[in-house]
Formats: C-alpha cells, sequence, structure tokens
C-alpha cells in the first residue's frame, strides 16, 4: 500500500509538471501568432501585448523547473520517468526562447510601422510564422501523445522553413540594391526573419525531445540546414 501510495503521488506530479508544459506551449503558440499579425496590421497596441506576455512565459518556465527539481528531489526518478523529467525541463527551455523571439519580433513592430512598406515582406513573415506555429502545436500534441512518428514529420518540416528565410534574404538583398532606401526597413525584417527560423529550430529540438522520450535515443543528427545564408542575426 505504501508503494502504490508513492506511485499514485508521483503520478501526480508529473501529470502536473505536464499540465504546465502545455499551458506554456499554449502561451507561446498565442505570443509567435500574435507578433506576426502585429507586425502585418502594425498594430502597435497588439505588440506591447505580446511583449508583455512574455514575462508570463519566463515566469512559467521558472516554476516548471522548479517543479521538475523537487519532482527529482523528492521521487528519484529512474529509466524512462527520469527521461520524462529531464525533457520537461529542455522543452520549457526551447519554448521560453521561442517566446523570446515572438518578443522581439513584436519590439520592432513600432520601428517598421514608421517606415515604407517592402512589397508584401510582412505578410510573407506571418506566413512564415504560421508554419513554426503549425509545428509547435504538432510537436506538443506528440508529446502528449508519445507520437515519435509525428514529432519527426515536424523535425522534417523545418527544413520548409528554412527555405522560406532563404527566399526571404535573397528578396531583402535585391530591394536593398534597387532601393537604398529600403535598406532599414529590411535589416529589420530580415532580423524578424531570421528570429522566425530560429523559432522552427527550437520546435525542431522539442521534436526531437519527444523521440528521445518515445524510444531512448536521439534522432540522426545528421539532418542538414537548408539555411544556407551568410549572415547571421538572432536578437
Amino acid at each position: 500500500m505504501p508503494d502504490q501510495h508513492i506511485a499514485s503521488a508521483f503520478d501526480r506530479d508529473l501529470e502536473a509538471v505536464q499540465a504546465q508544459i502545455m499551458k506554456m506551449g499554449g502561451m507561446v503558440e498565442d505570443a509567435i501568432r500574435l507578433a506576426a499579425k502585429s507586425l502585418e496590421t502594425r498594430d502597435e497596441e497588439l505588440a506591447q501585448k505580446v511583449r508583455g506576455a512574455d514575462r508570463a512565459i519566463d515566469a512559467l518556465e521558472l516554476q516548471i523547473n522548479e517543479s521538475a527539481a523537487r519532482v527529482i528531489a523528492l521521487r528519484a526518478p529512474t529509466a524512462i520517468d527520469l527521461r520524462l523529467i529531464l525533457s520537461v525541463i529542455k522543452i520549457s527551455g526551447n519554448l521560453e526562447r521561442i517566446g523570446d523571439y515572438a518578443k522581439n519580433m513584436a519590439k520592432r513592430t513600432g520601428v517598421l510601422a514608421t517606415l515604407p512598406t517592402v512589397n508584401d515582406s510582412a505578410g510573407a513573415i506571418r506566413r512564415m510564422a504560421q508554419a513554426v506555429e503549425g509545428m509547435l502545436k504538432d510537436a506538443l500534441d506528440a508529446y502528449i501523445r508519445r507520437d515519435a512518428e509525428l514529432a519527426m514529420d515536424v523535425i522534417a518540416r523545418d527544413e520548409d522553413v528554412d527555405q522560406i528565410y532563404n527566399a526571404l534574404f535573397r528578396e531583402f538583398l535585391t530591394f536593398m540594391m534597387e532601393d537604398p532606401r529600403n535598406i532599414t526597413a529590411c535589416m529589420h525584417l530580415h532580423f524578424i526573419a531570421k528570429n522566425t527560423e530560429r523559432m522552427g529550430d527550437h520546435v525542431t529540438s522539442i521534436a526531437e525531445q519527444v523521440v528521445y522520450l518515445v524510444t531512448g535515443e536521439h534522432p540522426d543528427e545528421s539532418r542538414p540546414k537548408a539555411d544556407q545564408t551568410s549572415i547571421v542575426a538572432e536578437e
């Protein structure tokens, strides 16, 4: 009976931590969508909402890490249970970084609102962000369902995001060469596009954690990156 009680308490602890992860995931999905929308519509009030929400995301990551550490200290999990707790810590870290990139996107909305539009660049970035948001939703679904196949599909889709970024990068170079007045706006847009591409990388890391959780093995690390640009700007 004592062993059953301990097991039951441990299961409740795991369920609570996983519920926190899903809550955080939902908040980050909202941040991606709203940041991209604020950019396209030049809605500074919405951008401010995204920046403010990032503090709640950061606070939840801290809460998740504290909960996970408490489970490890009190329950001393082993094997699959330990992998689960470690995956929670890593996934929350990736979600926090994605939230930071969404915040960075929202920070530039105010600046871009004062500059001339550059073709449909903001719309293209929104579509790129939608692809990343879809990947994140599926990665979190794969985590809850312990679906390694779906997680591998998410990993493969990151190449599509890289290709969109590459196309945008070339467009921004063209616009800047055609008219120097586009340089400032294109530089801001490039930072945003690069941040969105990095969101995809962090979603991929979440999916890789799911594969490890389910199989006990990390997916093939030889997966090629489709981002071949020479400029790296993550902030």
